[in-house]
């Protein structure tokens, strides 16, 4: 029986950890051609040992053109897929979110994964290949004090809406992958960061406690996650089905919060959800 991959090349960004690292992992095993994209020397070497033949890591900071136009080059003419996985989660509350922590939020998340996309589509057009953009359950269901991370990810949803409508007529189809809970490191580095900000003394006893509690519930939701090969599959069955849905929840949590979202009043859900959460 022929791999589902056939030697076929694809690009996965942010393949350093977690859901990019289970991707280019599996997409290997399966057949593909994989080119890893990582940002430190160290995580490409973990790769390339971790992966056979079939995988190769391509530096790539999705923040930096000349990186992104030299691994362009480097990739060859022809790219069957591209799964824009990139990404780093930046909480807060609203009022507290530092400027530049949301431009840095938007700039990997949104830009990034777009700036790989315009790179990449002349090489995706021979292949009638697909792009698979990694939004997340947060790209249709926002918790509180991560606004930042949820606006990137809407944005992700629309970027893909969109793009996947102008490029119809072109045979390059697009697809979102939404994950709901995965047991990944990249919750705790997010809020490490923000727990190391200082909130203003007048403030303090509006967010102090419900950021606290917000930031150990994010850690503890990763944790009991699903593992990351359990989007990696999905990943692939993106890549390799005949007919493909233009998005696929990861995970049950995931389509629930979609579910009673759809079903239930906004003022409930949000009660619900703040409940959930730990909140009063």
């Amino acid at each position: 029986m022929t791999d589902p991959g056939s030697g076929r090349a694809v690009l996965v960004t942010g393949a350093s950890s977690g859901i990019g690292e289970a991707t280019a992992l599996h997409l290997e095993r399966i057949g593909f051609r994989v080119f890893a994209g990582h940002r430190r020397p160290e995580d490409g070497e973990r790769l390339r040992e971790r992966g056979g033949e079939g995988l190769e890591p391509i530096r790539i900071d999705v923040t930096d053109e000349a990186e992104i136009a030299a691994a362009a080059e480097r990739i060859g003419d022809r790219l069957y897929g591209l799964v824009n996985n990139a990404g780093i989660p930046v909480p807060g509350a609203v009022e507290l979110l530092p400027l530049d922590d949301l431009r840095r939020q938007l700039e990997v998340n949104v830009i990034g994964a777009v700036a790989v996309t315009q790179a990449m589509l002349p090489k995706l057009r021979p292949a009638k290949g697909r792009i698979l953009n990694v939004t997340s359950v947060g790209g249709r269901v926002a918790t509180p004090y991560m606004s930042a991370y949820h606006a990137s990810k809407f944005a992700l949803e629309a970027v893909s809406d969109s793009l996947r409508r102008e490029l119809v007529p072109q045979g390059v189809d697009v697809i979102a992958i939404e994950p709901g809970s995965i047991a990944t490191p990249i919750w705790r580095k997010g809020t490490d960061h923000a727990a190391d900000r200082e909130i203003p003394p007048e403030l303090e006893p509006l967010y102090g406690k419900e950021l606290d509690t917000a930031l150990k519930a994010a850690v503890e939701t990763g944790e009991r996650g699903l593992e990351p090969e359990a989007a990696a599959e999905v990943i692939a069955t993106a890549l390799t089905a005949g007919r493909p849905r233009p998005r696929y929840l990861v995970g049950r949590d995931a389509r629930g919060a979609v579910a009673a979202q759809a079903v239930l009043p906004t003022r409930v859900f949000d009660r619900l959800m703040r409940r959930a959460m730990g909140f009063p």
